[in-house]
């Protein structure tokens, strides 16, 4: 028999293991909860995306350069629909531009 399979001697024991299984059961949901969280995810690969490219761009340019960057960066973190969208927009664009140059 495993530790969770024998039944509790008195009315405490059986207060503790609740307790006990409540606590891990709730670790359990909070973890699965994360997990679950797409959003704060992509959010949190982004912005470690964003400061490693921030890094590499701070030690390649001029300091100017590399605070418009940041300022750019934390435009599209505020507001990435508009900016995704676009993007989107001007990839449809070539396309079809590219489309009517090979007729």
């Amino acid at each position: 028999m495993g530790e969770h399979e024998k039944f509790p001697a008195d009315a405490e024991e059986a207060r503790i293991d609740r307790d006990v299984t409540r606590e891990e059961l709730t670790a359990t949901l909070d973890a699965l909860a994360a997990k679950l969280d797409v959003r704060e995810r992509v959010r949190e690969n982004v912005d470690d995306k964003v400061e490693q490219a921030s890094a590499r761009i701070a030690s390649t340019v001029s300091v100017p350069a590399a605070e418009k960057f940041r300022q750019g960066a934390g435009a599209v973190r505020s507001h990435p629909v508009p900016v995704f969208a676009t993007a989107f927009a001007v990839v449809v664009l070539i396309r079809l531009l590219l489309r009517r140059r090979g007729r």
